[in-house]
């Protein structure tokens, strides 16, 4: 069982001293801070919401049932990109009962009960990384859908969203408004940015675990701060001195500023992306006539340089368009940029920009399903040569994917053209190439002045090996018959040289150089 909350511990307000914040509102405001003392504190039933903050703040097998559960939901969500999945993660996590608890652990200036809450804190916080880190660990899906990319860059407005949400839930949990509780589970979305960091544990993805634990963080500080402020305002807690309220106040601005500063970095950096786009429509639409429109604007802000991709709509065609909008949008922004730029060339008549604006989607929308094939075919590539998909190049362009591939046990050269060509065959209208390890490559039998028909497949596939490879090969054997494997190799490209050894058993030898 939990420690319980001992209300005749603690001096409570009576309704005529009031907490120090009272007294402090009673100076300034004067007969509006009488009021409050003598009118809104005695109404509270200071002993039932402190057993209730307990309860909520307990740590019990319900409790951690409905972690759990929140936490699957939550990731599922996620994982699926679905709003209104997540949403009912929110709904259902009882996370708010323990940072609520804290809060009040605070203001009460009960050491006790703050470890007592931040073990219950922790061990949810706990349960529901690890379960959404295993899930996603065994989910054939591990794509940053736009759910968990919103919840990875949290700025100043996420820290205000928190402030006025725990107001509101702190101004519930002590008034008895408990239909409050759900509004304010949606607007502060503890769950989800713990969801989101157990997807960046379980992909090892550092910006992913490190912007959702920041979220939380601030979510979770803010709301058992403004919990403290609301539980002291309402008379909750002891008397304190003018000192003590001074380190109070000191500490919870503290808090505060630590997590504004880096929180307002990161607005300060989305407002200069929203700024950029702006200057970026209005540098393109200066390149065409006035009947001109943008249609589509894509930038890549991660991209080094910086990479833009825009469809006009226009009348007239221009040639150096994006020269020129390269140019000056590298100028305006004040970094290199790399700009993709799509003409549609429309009419003046009624309908013209309509029809273009139809044929841009249908671009787009082409588009989109190369790029979810060329991210299909890296797997597949990825699945076969037994490397993660990072380890993969696609040339979407060029519809080009490379890998090289690990050491499998028991695999030979043949293994591995065989699997380029199984997939080739699954993709013909991509280059599929396979790198293989640096296997020994296979001897070449002849059967009078050419290779037999095993020998010619032999070569076949060291050709194939050594183009793949990029190395160069040393032949040894007869004279004769390495000039005619010399000529082949040299006629692929492959850089070839003979050791001037000869062969024992009328083979010609192969090995990669050193």
């Amino acid at each position: 069982m939990s420690q319980q909350f001992d209300p005749a511990a603690r001096p409570l307000s009576d309704g005529g001293g009031g907490s120090s914040l009272g007294q402090l509102a009673a100076r300034v405001a004067g007969p509006l801070g009488s009021w409050w003392r003598g009118s809104v504190i005695p109404g509270i039933e200071h002993r039932a919401v402190i057993a209730k903050v307990d309860d909520e703040a307990s740590l019990t097998p319900r409790y951690a049932f409905m972690i759990l559960m929140s936490a699957g939901i939550a990731v599922l969500g996620l994982l699926l990109s679905s709003p209104a999945v997540v949403i009912g993660a929110m709904l259902i996590s009882p996370l708010m009962g323990p940072i609520i608890g804290l809060g009040f652990g605070m203001a009460l200036v009960d050491g006790n009960e703050m470890r007592r809450t931040a073990m219950t804190l922790a061990g949810g916080v706990l349960l529901a990384v690890l379960f959404t880190a295993l899930i996603v660990f065994f989910s054939p899906i591990k794509d940053i859908t736009p759910e968990i990319a919103a919840r990875t860059r949290p700025n100043l407005f996420d820290l205000l969203v928190a402030l006025f949400s725990a107001l509101a839930g702190a101004y519930a949990m002590i008034r008895g408004r408990e239909g409050t509780i759900v509004g304010v589970a949606i607007a502060t979305a503890l769950m989800p940015p713990l969801a989101t960091v157990g997807f960046g544990l379980a992909t090892l993805n550092g910006t992913v675990f490190f912007g959702a634990l920041l979220l939380f963080v601030t979510n979770l500080m803010t709301i058992a701060i403004a919990a403290a402020i609301m539980a002291r305002l309402y008379g909750f807690g002891p008397k304190l001195s003018s000192r003590q309220s001074g380190l109070q106040a000191a500490v919870i601005t503290a808090v505060l500023l630590a997590l504004a500063i880096p929180l307002g970095y990161s607005l300060s950096q989305i407002a200069w992306e929203a700024r950029a786009q702006r200057q970026a429509r209005d540098v393109l639409t200066d390149q065409f006539p006035r009947q001109a429109k943008i249609d589509q604007l894509e930038i890549d802000f991660s991209a080094e340089p910086l990479a833009v991709r825009a469809t006009v709509l226009t009348p007239q065609y221009r040639v150096k368009a994006g020269q020129l909008g390269e140019a000056k949008l590298a100028e305006a922004l004040g970094r290199p940029v790399k700009l993709s730029l799509d003409q549609f060339r429309v009419g003046t008549a009624a309908g013209d920009a309509e029809a273009a604006q139809l044929a841009s989607a249908s671009a787009r929308e082409q588009s989109n399903k190369e790029r979810a094939t060329a991210a299909l075919v890296g797997r597949e590539l990825a699945i076969l040569a037994g490397v993660s998909p990072e380890a993969v190049l696609v040339d979407r362009d060029k519809r080009l994917a490379q890998v090289r591939a690990a050491p499998l046990p028991g695999a030979t050269l043949a293994t591995y053209r065989a699997l380029e060509q199984r997939l080739s065959a699954a993709e013909p209208q991509w280059q599929m190439r396979l790198v293989p390890p640096p296997l020994a490559l296979p001897a070449i039998e002849f059967d009078g002045d050419s290779p037999s028909t095993d020998g010619a497949a032999d070569l076949a596939l060291a050709i194939w090996a050594a183009r793949r490879a990029g190395l160069a090969v040393t032949v040894s054997g007869n004279s004769e018959y390495s000039e005619f494997v010399l000529t082949k190799m040299r006629e692929a490209g492959i850089s070839v040289e003979s050791n001037g050894s000869a062969a024992t058993d009328g083979r010609i030898g192969l090995a990669w150089a050193l």
